[in-house]
């Protein structure tokens, strides 16, 4: 006879890592889950903020000097921004594919509401120009699906720099079978290199799914790419966030059993909006491979693999 699993609370939240890990309930500012600025980070620009509502609940605020993207993780909302008013459909969780979402200029006031709640993600970066609000169709989100064997992931480039336009922000969600590694081979983008490298501040926000009433959970590194950089090897779960000033970002390893799904925002200095990485030279051979292997079988994991296009052999 099985006793049934035990599952340990998590002491209480606490940042770890030299202060770049952030387990679920440090970043938590009223009203937000997580609340990540650019002063809260210490760096200029980049900004997460994931926002649960209940039913009929509604959040009214300033963009302030940043533009943000609204990407329901789950449920559906509407969002009232200056005129216009945009219903996101949504989705039923960050495993069910990708979602639709609303762009918020700088310098207006936002309202998002939830008829049935959910949880939703405010990724934000500090800029200069004023765009246009805007809606961002489902249908307009392209899907890859990244690497192969144990190092195959699926990604959705909502606000990826080639695929919706923004002054600075850029962002993208990846989810990552159970058992397989993501964010791999180890990358940087830490200094500005025209036409090689870009300058951008990232943020990873996590969650799982649990297998027999267990939740899920993975591990993170970040290793220096100077003397004195950051330097983290995290157990991440639900709700947690690492925030990468510089470094070689990756692994990102789902434990077998348990999906992984990060939420990445990217902004900085550089006057080109662009994602421009530089491979860690001890593990880039590993790309190499892939061509010789299948993609994971599993992927896509979401049913509707339509949004689906080829690797892009240069990220």
């Amino acid at each position: 006879m099985h006793s049934a699993p035990q599952h340990h609370p998590r002491p209480t939240p606490a940042a770890t890592g030299g202060g770049r890990h952030l387990p679920a309930g440090a970043a938590a500012v009223d009203p937000y889950d997580v609340d990540v600025s650019p002063e809260s980070a210490g760096w200029g620009y980049s900004a997460l903020r994931v926002l649960t509502l209940p039913p009929d609940g509604r959040h009214e605020f300033d963009t302030g000097d940043s533009e943000w993207i609204v990407l329901p993780l789950s449920g559906s909302c509407q969002v009232d921004v200056e005129d216009r008013t945009f219903e996101l459909a949504g989705r039923a969780n960050a495993f069910s594919g990708p979602s639709d979402f609303a762009y918020l200029p700088r310098d207006a006031r936002a309202t998002v509401r939830s008829a049935a709640g959910g949880r939703f993600a405010l990724t934000g970066a500090r800029c200069e120009r004023r765009l246009a609000a805007r809606y961002g169709p489902v249908s307009g989100v392209p899907v890859e699906l990244r690497g192969s064997g144990a190092c195959s992931r699926q990604v959705h480039n909502f606000g990826a720099a080639d695929t919706f336009e923004c002054d600075r922000l850029i962002a993208v969600e990846v989810v990552t079978p159970g058992g397989n590694w993501s964010s791999f081979p180890p990358h940087k983008h830490d200094e500005h290199r025209p036409g090689e490298e870009s300058e951008l501040e990232e943020i990873y926000y996590f969650e799982f799914t649990a297998a027999d009433g267990v939740p899920g959970l993975g591990y993170q590194r970040v290793s220096p790419s100077a003397d004195g950089g950051t330097d983290v090897l995290a157990e991440v779960r639900d709700g947690d966030v690492v925030l990468i000033p510089d470094g070689w970002h990756g692994p990102s390893m789902a434990v077998p059993g348990h999906h992984m799904y990060y939420l990445n925002v990217m902004a900085g200095p550089d006057a080109e909006r662009a994602w421009l990485i530089c491979d860690h030279p001890d593990h880039a051979w590993i790309r190499d491979t892939w061509p010789d292997q299948p993609v994971d079988p599993r992927l896509p994991l979401d049913s509707d693999p339509s949004h689906v296009r080829p690797e892009d052999p240069s990220q």
